[in-house]
């Protein structure tokens, strides 16, 4: 496919030339073939993808729907729409250009269904609801490209099961279309090439490598002191951080949760004494409030933005100077997307900075940056598609027509998520969005689906009841947020929501930080947070949101470089004699062992393990063990996690610790935990909500998370009784054993410790326990913001017992 001289006039005005990677790309639209372009940030990715579609549009004018776009976030097509609309309207193109979400009006929406633009650009969500009108055949008869950008972010998740069913879709309504994946932190393309083609043939996507761009420049922040012992926070280092905002024109700071963000920003704002505008970006705050955060930064009129995994995608800001990332980055793919938000051009090198919060936390840091430099991707796994998710899919295309159950059935089979649906399966899931299944087919508001023709003669179904369709699309939806309370000023200005549980710990009087701002509680009204503006001292919002869990690849470079003493002459040298006095008070383990201590302390015994599986997996085996001690009576106390490692601590001490880490656990104490726990029921509130079976909202009416929990639990229990291979009791499960507790590296774990366990008996504490025994200080410690130099002298405690003798009341 030529480039148009138009297009050549267009890029030499700008002073840049046609990358090698968009040229491919326009060769491999020319053949009529799929593609996964694989391009660092800053590469000209985007406009590789649309490249061939703007040629096509400029050589055939059109009126009707060519290319679809699909984005993880809102934000993000709203960013490429106004980047898109540049060079059509620099080169003056007969093209237009939409982007649709759940913020677009209405009648613009009812307007793009019937006179949709050459190019629309949405999310996955967005998409399964236009696929559930009887006009998405017509709107998608002539769709010639879906271009799905920053496809690693949803391709192995539930969201991307939406996704990969509605392509499926959407290749029987236009059976020539192409399908082009963009990224920039693909560690195997391969495998998203298969994920991407219909009938999962990858073999059949032409993979596009970008040209290379300028190394990134990363350093690790080192502290005015010595690397703290415990914490993930970066705090200890506000001072430095804001000495580096004052010397850039505009830094982005990162933080691993939403409430570490808070807690930033406040610390920030205390040591801001040339009052630099800094500003805030989490997905918890209003969306006006992200908005003109996003419009300050666009504009230039913030010096820093203190944000979560909110900005992580995409958004291009070209005077972003520098990157900070508070905390250890917990993956490679991530810093580097992370990274990729300064400087977006990709001949001159993006600047970062991490602050690692503990010593650990440094190694963590230390092997990002290797990993980067080796051009070390992490690994995605993928899983079965998820079963809440196609009853979601099936019940909106019944909304847009009726259906024929074998054809439907091969057409979910070419989605790669779903390669794995046989007939009966399927036909049980059918049978759970016609009338929810065999405990629940004898009430009339389960029945959503009708046969369409004779009893007997067909197999065609369809809605039971027009009005379901317009109930399906104010349900639909994949992302189910815990229950959260509006957070509001008595004038109704909203500033964000903050999650019920956290709500449920307040009360009149009370102060917590929210939106950049100290808020006093003045009363809480049904699903409001009433709050006023107050200068007392304010606690930090925690949130239930996933931790995010240190990656695999990472994991096994942190345990060579505590096999390899020679690495050590790059850390600093307190991260170095810590070291150094492990391996002479006890061991450090080689790759593949996994390191088990048992000591004596303060009157308790303590067991302490090193598996660097990250906090869920730790935590799941913390609470498993426990149970596997206390019916052996050793009498458990309690248990902390850390990314790295879990302590235990006892009133008899543990002799044989392979006997606890006996991989028959996940068959007995697993099973009895979970379903003994709200974990289970957490799990099937949320494959309720997306399976359709509970809905969160009626016309001009939306449940409380307290009524929606209330709903799903009395069905929970009504399944187990009566239907316990209930097809939703089987999506909990797979999403429990998934997403709730990484059970599949508590597999891998187990397997290790089978073979590889080293025991270690010592008389005391040792010097790599320190710092997962420091958290037992913190839990300990009633207030709810521990105060650090409170931790550092717990800390110190006993560091002094782990290298030298001393005493410490942790634990008792």
């Amino acid at each position: 496919m030529p480039l148009p001289q138009i297009f050549n006039d267009w890029f030499a005005a700008r002073g840049w030339r046609v990358r090698r990677h968009q040229a491919d790309m326009l060769a491999a639209a020319a053949r009529g073939e799929h593609a996964l372009l694989v391009a660092a940030t800053g590469a000209g990715k985007t406009l590789a993808g649309f490249l061939p579609t703007l040629v096509d549009l400029t050589a055939h004018p059109s009126d009707r729907l060519h290319t679809l776009y699909v984005s993880p976030l809102k934000a993000l097509a709203a960013d490429v729409e106004r980047n898109l609309t540049v060079p059509v309207e620099e080169m003056g193109l007969p093209i237009s250009v939409e982007s649709r979400s759940g913020d677009t009006s209405s009648d613009k929406k009812a307007r793009q269904r019937s006179r949709p633009p050459n190019i629309l650009l949405t999310t996955p969500e967005s998409l399964s609801l236009l696929l559930s009108y009887p006009d998405s055949f017509t709107m998608f008869a002539d769709l010639k490209t879906v271009v799905i950008d920053e496809i690693h972010a949803f391709a192995p998740g539930k969201r991307g099961d939406l996704l990969s069913l509605a392509l499926a879709r959407l290749q029987q309504i236009a059976p020539a279309m192409r399908r082009v994946g963009l990224s920039a932190t693909i560690a195997d393309p391969a495998q998203y090439a298969g994920w991407l083609a219909p009938e999962a043939a990858g073999g059949t996507v032409t993979i596009v490598t970008g040209e290379a761009g300028a190394d990134p420049d990363i350093a690790i922040l080192l502290p005015e002191g010595a690397v703290p012992w415990a914490g993930h926070s970066g705090r200890y280092a506000v001072h430095q951080v804001m000495e580096e905002v004052a010397k850039n024109r505009t830094t982005i700071i990162f933080c691993n949760t939403r409430g570490l963000a808070e807690l930033i920003f406040q610390e920030l704002w205390k040591v801001n004494d040339l009052s630099l505008p800094i500003g805030i970006h989490h997905g918890s705050l209003d969306r006006e409030a992200r908005q003109r955060a996003e419009a300050a930064m666009a504009e230039g009129r913030l010096r820093a933005l203190v944000a979560t995994s909110s900005l992580d995608l995409g958004l291009d800001w070209g005077d972003v100077d520098c990157v900070i990332q508070m905390g250890a980055p917990k993956g490679s793919s991530r810093l580097l997307q992370r990274i990729g938000r300064a400087n977006h051009r990709l001949d001159e090198p993006s600047r970062a900075l991490i602050v690692p919060g503990n010593r650990f936390e440094y190694l963590e840091a230390q092997a990002a940056l290797d990993a980067v430099e080796a051009g070390e991707r992490d690994a995605d796994r993928f899983r079965p598609g998820a079963l809440d998710v196609l009853a979601q899919h099936v019940m909106a295309l019944a909304c847009a027509a009726s259906f024929d159950e074998g054809e439907l059935l091969a057409e979910i089979r070419s989605a790669a998520p779903y390669r794995w649906i046989n007939a009966t399966t399927f036909s049980r899931l059918l049978g759970f969005v016609r009338d929810g299944g065999y405990a629940l087919k004898s009430y009339d508001r389960f029945r959503r689906l009708a046969p369409d023709g004779p009893p007997g003669e067909t197999q065609r179904w369809r809605i039971a009841h027009p009005r379901l369709a317009a109930q399906h699309r104010l349900n639909a939806g994949i992302i189910v947020d815990a229950p959260t309370l509006d957070v509001r000023f008595k004038n109704g200005r909203r500033l964000g929501s903050v999650e019920e549980y956290f709500a449920s710990t307040l009360t009149p009087g009370d102060t917590f930080a929210f939106a950049g701002l100290s808020l006093e509680v003045e009363a809480i009204r049904d699903t409001d947070l009433l709050v006023r503006a107050t200068t007392r001292p304010a606690r930090i919002p925690s949130y239930v949101g996933a931790r995010m869990a240190l990656t695999t690849r990472l994991a096994d470079r942190v345990r060579t470089f505590l096999a390899e003493p020679a690495s050590w002459t790059r850390f600093p040298e307190d991260v170095r004699f810590w070291l150094e006095m492990q391996q002479l008070r006890s061991v450090l383990p080689r790759p593949g062992e996994l390191l088990v201590e048992t000591f004596p302390h303060e009157g308790n015994h303590y067991l302490v393990a090193y598996p660097f599986e990250g906090w869920n997996a730790h935590q799941s085996l913390g609470m498993l063990i426990s149970k596997r001690m206390e019916r052996a009576g050793l009498q458990p106390l309690g248990f902390v996690a850390s990314d790295y490692a879990l302590a235990i601590w006892s009133l008899r001490p543990v002799t044989d610790p392979a006997a606890l880490f006996d991989a028959a656990i996940l068959e007995y104490e697993f099973v009895e935990w979970v379903e003994g726990s709200h974990l289970l029921k957490r799990a099937f509130r949320e494959v309720a909500v997306i399976g359709g079976l509970i809905e969160r909202q009626h016309p001009g009416k939306r449940k409380t998370g307290k009524q929606v929990t209330f709903s799903t639990d009395l069905i929970f229990d009504v399944l187990r009784k009566y239907e316990p291979d209930h097809l939703l009791l089987e999506a909990a499960w797979a999403d429990a054993r998934e997403r709730l507790t990484d059970v599949a590296r508590l597999g891998d774990l187990l397997d290790r410790a089978a073979g590889t366990m080293l025991h270690q008996r010592l008389e005391r504490i040792s010097p790599l326990a320190v710092p997962v025994l420091v958290l037992i200080g913190r839990e300990n410690v009633a207030a709810a913001d521990i105060d650090d130099a409170l931790l550092g002298e717990l800390a110190d405690e006993l560091a002094a017992a782990a290298m030298g003798g001393g005493r410490s009341g942790i634990g008792r």
